[in-house]
């Protein structure tokens, strides 16, 4: 589907999976796991400072093809994970008794999957419009001394580069994700603030970016995203077949050298 309206519904009401990245293509668990790659070992080395181990009951959301949950069970020794997504089918291959698949839509008000020590959503929020309302119902979650970690994605763009084939497709990736599917980031410098709010404790926050060079995972994401979103970067009026073109040869290219987007992580206590 393109940028048009999904059904029954305005421009930003989508799914992510429905509108542009379905489950089922051949690539997308390849382009989930080449940015996993990226993002892990700074995600499960914050969750290990945190103190998640063997007592804990751990909530992952948007579980995707469950490297972090695979990372709780396997090395954190949780004792229980359950593991939260609309579409479950990356999580076939974990078989651990300790487990439990929820398959569930995170913006309905009837969710209920329990109360957590842990509860993690990385690249999930900033593509839900109700963001700020389950961010409380999150927090609501979580067990006395229970810890809610969010991350999600800032841009951190060149303010020298507004011309570069690289800078004019990244910035109608943003455009075309907002109108299609509601994905916003603006305000996710704000979730230490929005802990605060919630009550939590030792609100704390950092912001990673991981080197993008050519020929890495992360490379290898963008590339793949971008060719995915063809249609829906050429109907923002931004870009071009062309551009494109020639922002995926930089990506390719060993000259290719960006800071690229970055990934803010906020982490609270309930007292």
């Amino acid at each position: 589907m393109t940028g048009a309206s999904p059904p029954g519904g305005a421009a930003g009401d989508g799914h992510y999976g429905e509108v542009l990245f379905e489950p089922g293509h051949p690539q997308e668990a390849e382009r989930i796991d080449a940015a996993a790659l990226a993002y892990d070992p700074v995600t499960t080395g914050r969750l290990r400072t945190l103190g998640v181990g063997p007592r804990s009951r751990c909530l992952e959301v948007g579980a995707g093809t469950g490297t972090v949950t695979r990372w709780l069970l396997e090395e954190a020794g949780a004792a229980e994970v359950v593991a939260l997504d609309r579409d479950t089918s990356g999580l076939s291959a974990l078989t651990d008794p300790r487990l439990r698949v929820l398959t569930a839509d995170l913006a309905v008000e009837s969710l209920r999957p329990g109360t957590f020590d842990l509860i993690h959503a990385r690249f999930v929020l900033m593509h839900l419009p109700e963001r700020r309302a389950i961010i409380a119902r999150l927090a609501g979650w979580l067990n006395p001394g229970g810890r809610l970690v969010l991350a999600d994605a800032v841009e951190v763009a060149d303010p020298l580069d507004t011309s570069s084939a690289y800078r004019r497709v990244m910035d109608a990736m943003w455009q075309a994700l907002k109108s299609t599917i509601g994905t916003d980031t603006s305000s996710v410098p704000a979730y230490p603030r929005f802990l605060r709010e919630e009550g939590l404790c030792d609100v704390a926050a950092e912001l990673f970016c991981p080197p993008m060079v050519a020929g890495s995972p992360l490379a290898l994401f963008w590339s793949e995203t971008w060719n995915r979103m063809r249609p829906e970067l050429e109907e923002t009026g931004r870009v071009d077949g062309a551009v494109i073109d020639e922002a995926l040869a930089y990506l390719a290219s060993p000259r290719f050298a960006e800071l690229g987007p970055g990934m803010v992580m906020a982490w609270g206590r309930r007292p």
